[in-house]
Formats: structure tokens, C-alpha cells, sequence
């Protein structure tokens, strides 16, 4: 619906969703910073190289879609064998590298890079994969899943009906943006692309920005939330991010009128 950039004309309505709420609750928050810690850490051996392939991989995936017009889920798959085919490569040199750098420690009798040396395992892509927070996962396969059931059954197409339908297409995409909230972003957006109602690129971007920052007004409501739960448990709670989704309801509401007075002229066709 939209092309990759036309995206960047949200970035100003997202600054502005983010600089709102932030500045409310730097009022509120304890000006306190956690102790410095001087340990020092050492990369991993291909730790930048398995940084540039991460870059690579969202490079692919966005030319997959731009360039090829296909899936980006498969640019995302090709980041998936990039590291495979490296993580491969580190397997085989792992026993050369890690005599050199042994020979070098014991030279320079430096006992602690030796027992650090000797713990070394290899990388493993699969061992990564399989400490995934798989609740996380699950969650949104099965939103998707529901969704795509309520597709079939035609319940979408009769909600499309009542929204775009009924109200103007401003108020249903802010209305969505707050469903979000409750439902996850994910199927929301995924909902609204299934029901393909007509509107202009301006409305697309409306949707796109509503169901993104309206999904963070509870912790639910956006991926990373559902993640953080999962992987901070006690820390970062339900009702912990309760307390400040007013706050974080003025940041979504200034956002939309950001990109409704800058994006005006996206909003002519289709009305």
C-alpha cells in the first residue's frame, strides 16, 4: 500500500509521540543513574562481523521488497542463512584461532584470558533460536491465526463495512490506534491490510502511526511490551505501565495532529 520511502514523512509524528510523554515523566522519574562497572568485556570472536550481516540482513530484506517487489520475510530468511554460512565458518577455524590466542595468553602469562579461553564453545545459531521467549511467540501467532479466521468468516469485511463505511476514515484509523492497545498492533495492522479499505497514502501512514504508538499505551498492546513482560518479570508489569499510559495517551494524541498538519496534501485523495 505504501512504499518503503514514504514511511520517512512519520518520522517527525513518531519524534513527537516519543518527546511529549518523555518530557512529562522526566518530571516524575528519579534522577538516578546505576553504578559504573569497570569490568572489562572482551568481543567475542566475529562479534563485528556478525554485526555488519545483522545491517546486511535489514538491507536485504528492504530491497527484497523495494527492488524485487517480493516478501521481505524472505530478505529476513537470506539474514538467517548469512549467519548460518558464518556461523559455520567460525565452527571449523574455531580450534586454530583459539591455539593462537592461548600460545599468545600463555606468553604474556595472563591466567585470566586463558580460563576465559577455555570455556569457549562454538557458535551455534540453533542454541540461540532455542532460548527465544517462545510464550512471546506463540502469542502472536495465535492473534494472527484468530484474525485470519475472522477474515475467512467475513467478520472483517463487516467491519470494514461499519468503519470505513459508516465513519470517516480519520476516525476509524484513531479508533483502531486505541484497539491496538488491547488486541496488539500486529493483528490490528494485519487486520486492516486483509480488510484493503480505499483510502489515500495519507490515511495508510494514519493507520501505520496510530496502530505502531497506540499499541504502547498498554503493555499488551505492542511487541516489545509482551517481550520485556516475559523476559523482565516483576520489573516491568501490567499495572506497572498502567500508571503512565496517560501520559502516553497525549504523546499518541500529538503525533496524529502532527502528521495530519505536516502530511495534509497525503490526505487529498479519497477524502
Amino acid at each position: 500500500m505504501v512504499k518503503f520511502n514514504e514511511f520517512f514523512v512519520l518520522l517527525i509524528p513518531s519524534i513527537a509521540n516519543y518527546v511529549v510523554p518523555a518530557a512529562i515523566m522526566s518530571l516524575f522519574v528519579p534522577n538516578k543513574k546505576p553504578s559504573a562497572s569497570c569490568e572489562s568485556v572482551e568481543l567475542k570472536r566475529g562479534a563485528l562481523r556478525i554485526l555488519t550481516l545483522f545491517l546486511l540482513t535489514v538491507a536485504t530484506a528492504v530491497m527484497c521488497h523495494s527492488l524485487l517487489h517480493l516478501p521481505p520475510v524472505l530478505g529476513m530468511m537470506m539474514g538467517l542463512g548469512y549467519l548460518q554460512f558464518f556461523g559455520y565458518f567460525l565452527r571449523v577455524t574455531l580450534p586454530g584461532s583459539l591455539a593462537r590466542k592461548m600460545a599468545m595468553a600463555e606468553r604474556e602469562g595472563d591466567k585470566e584470558r586463558l580460563k576465559k579461553l577455555g570455556s569457549v564453545v562454538p557458535f551455534d545459531v540453533f542454541s540461540k533460536v532455542s532460548r527465544a521467549e517462545w510464550d512471546t511467540l506463540l502469542f502472536f501467532y495465535g492473534i494472527v491465526m484468530c484474525v485470519g479466521g475472522l477474515g475467512f468468516l467475513g467478520y472483517l469485511n463487516l467491519m470494514s463495512h461499519i468503519l470505513y463505511g459508516g465513519w470517516s476514515a480519520t476516525g476509524a484509523n484513531v479508533f483502531l490506534g486505541v484497539i491496538s492497545a488491547v488486541i496488539d498492533n500486529i493483528p490490528v495492522m494485519f487486520a486492516v491490510l486483509s480488510m484493503q479499505p480505499e483510502m489515500s497514502h495519507g490515511q495508510w501512514l494514519l493507520i501505520t502511526l496510530t496502530a505502531g504508538v497506540g499499541g504502547s499505551l498498554l503493555s499488551i498492546g505492542s511487541a516489545a511490551g509482551v517481550a520485556l513482560m516475559g523476559q523482565a518479570r516483576g520489573n516491568y508489569t501490567f499495572f506497572g505501565h498502567l500508571k503512565w499510559t496517560p501520559v502516553i495517551a497525549l504523546g499518541y494524541a500529538a503525533s496524529i495532529v502532527v502528521h495530519l498538519w505536516l502530511n495534509a496534501d497525503l490526505f487529498e485523495i479519497y477524502g
